[in-house]
């Protein structure tokens, strides 16, 4: 049964009796639909306390829609004059939509021309950023090469090479280091060796460097032009470390302890193969 049928299970008589006695229900109102949140089923639940049946209600709403369509065609009709002077005024806007479209076009050449201009400069700055990149690696590069010259230099000094009038095994008991207790008896040792363990620990120090550096910086030609340095460094540290070791072997048992230190030097330059080659040539003679 409807919501908006207030029957029970009496008879039809007796219902169209208390029907009768029922206050006429007053037309919808107009404001109602007018509101700017109008729900329709919001609405038709505010209406439950009609007394009114549903069908009623149904034949009022089309009424109303009725009424409501009738409206508007009597607008239209009232107004039909209006309308058609307004299609007449619009006539002649195709010149100023052209006037917009020339408008757009000019903009949009205009914008294309600055994106070329932007993406021109972004270009430019991309490859200053990789100039700069390169020029900042050629910088360090060089900065590399003129400390593995000046390490090479220098140990080409402490190694006495190319400097004339001078032993290149000569005595050096003032390389002394007051902290190092070891060395202070490696250079006792020097002087009455001839060579001392403490340079020739510092000097094989000093070569591992410069082939870690060398080995950092690659094929470059300026390590490739330096080849015959490398090479005569390496052939004097071997005749120290063989100088040293030769006399340590003539020391007997004293000098035991000497061969050991002469022998982790050579483990250090990775030159083991050449300190086997003169312990054979000392016990072949």
């Amino acid at each position: 049964m409807s919501q908006f049928d207030f029957g029970d299970s009496r008879s039809g008589s007796d219902n169209d009796e208390d029907l009768d006695t029922l206050p006429y229900p007053a037309p919808l109102q107009r404001s109602d639909f007018l509101a700017p949140d109008f729900s329709p089923s919001t609405y038709l639940s505010t209406l439950s306390n009609r007394h009114q049946t549903l069908e009623d209600l149904r034949s009022e709403l089309r009424s109303r829609s009725q009424l409501l369509s009738k409206e508007l065609l009597d607008l239209v009709n009232s107004n039909y004059q209006d309308f058609l002077n307004l299609g007449n005024n619009l006539h002649g806007g195709e010149e100023k939509i052209e006037e917009v479209r020339v408008g757009l076009l000019g903009f949009q050449k205009e914008a294309t021309s600055l994106k070329k201009i932007v993406d021109e400069r972004e270009e430019e700055v991309a490859s200053l950023l990789e100039e700069r990149r390169d020029i900042r690696a050629k910088i360090e590069l060089g900065g590399r090469l003129i400390d593995y010259d000046a390490r090479l230099r220098e140990l080409e000094e402490d190694l006495d090479i190319n400097a004339a009038g001078k032993e290149p095994n000569g005595p050096d008991v003032d390389e002394v280091s007051d902290s190092e207790e070891e060395d202070e008896d490696d250079d006792e040792d020097g002087a009455s060796y001839g060579v001392s363990i403490t340079k020739l620990r510092r000097t094989v120090m000093q070569y591992r460097l410069i082939q870690e550096l060398e080995k950092s910086l690659g094929a470059h030609p300026f390590i490739a032009a330096q080849a015959a340095r490398i090479t005569k460094v390496r052939t004097t540290l071997l005749l120290d470390l063989s100088t040293a070791l030769q006399q340590a072997k003539g020391g007997g048992s004293a000098g035991s302890g000497r061969i050991l230190k002469v022998m982790k030097l050579y483990a250090q330059m990775e030159e083991s193969g050449e300190a086997v080659k003169v312990l054979k040539s000392l016990k072949a003679t």
